[in-house]
């Protein structure tokens, strides 16, 4: 196992660059969004800016956008290995680090006080553990609020079926309009429980984008969803065009037979994740 020193570097590094570089995946898809839009139309004019916006973040070294986010960590680790005492706090120290040398905006409060922690801590850590002995990764998000708070979950009843679980995202989608910063990444959750169903779509969220589910039926309906958003003409930054989701991504689990809840989460067009694996 890598040691807790190590942990928290990797860690502190990981929020850093997540805050300050743009995947290239997700500048290819903004060009070839670009390309898709009315030859010098006002979509155009914004996909411009956000990639000279990412461009500009990446070349001085300064954070995509001003919200630097609340930590939402994946750990995923083989149920061969072993957490070290400490693993939690090395993760803080690091992400405390991060907002410190980075000159990250620190944006997390207690919720009832509203008193700023000052260092973006405690991070929301959800763990998976995989089969096998060998993999060990820790996937790092900085979630901003615009699009957290665009955020909805649905106790949808089973017979309101499939239509119902896409009529439900596409008017989540439609009531976050521009506010959740699109072009969106949009992470979907069926089934399970209350709380599991939320998870699922965060956890769409941590997929590779590019990547679609391996049950044919689920990625039949993340196709069609993507589709169906973006004929809603919201557009990037909510000015009007044909991209105003980017990917989604759907997450299912069994469920009880009288339950059918779906959840809906949003990564806005500064889909900041970071990557880290530990061999």
């Amino acid at each position: 196992m890598v040691s807790l020193d190590k942990l928290k570097e990797e860690i502190k590094k990981a929020y850093i660059s997540s805050c300050i570089k743009l995947p290239n995946s997700v500048k290819e898809l903004f060009k070839q969004a670009r390309n898709k839009e009315v030859n010098g139309g006002l979509a155009q004019k914004v996909f411009d800016i956000l990639l000279q916006n990412a461009e500009i973040a990446e070349r001085e070294s300064l954070p995509l956008c001003q919200d630097t986010g609340i930590p939402v960590i994946l750990v995923r680790i083989s149920e061969g290995l072993t957490i070290p005492t400490g693993f939690e706090s090395a993760i803080n120290a690091g992400v405390a680090e991060a907002v410190k040398e980075g000159y990250l905006r620190a944006s997390v409060a207690h919720p009832l006080t509203r008193e700023n922690t000052g260092t973006n801590t405690p991070a929301i850590i959800h763990y998976e553990i995989v089969p096998g002995k060998e993999l060990f990764e820790i996937w790092v998000m900085p979630k901003g609020c615009g699009s957290e708070n665009m955020s909805r979950l649905a106790m949808l009843k089973p017979a309101d079926g499939l239509e119902g679980i896409k009529n439900f995202v596409l008017e989540t989608v439609k009531l976050a309009g521009p506010n959740p910063c699109p072009p969106l990444i949009v992470g979907v959750g069926i089934g399970g429980s209350f709380e599991h169903c939320a998870f699922l779509a965060k956890k769409a969220l941590f997929r590779e984008l590019g990547t679609q589910n391996l049950d044919p039926k689920v990625k039949a309906l993340e196709e069609e969803l993507l589709s169906e958003i973006n004929k809603l003409a919201i557009g990037p930054l909510g000015f009007g065009g044909k991209t105003t989701a980017l990917a989604v991504h759907v997450e299912v689990a069994h469920t009880h037979i009288a339950s059918l809840p779906v959840a809906v989460n949003f990564l806005c067009h500064s889909a900041r994740i970071a990557k880290i694996k530990f061999l």
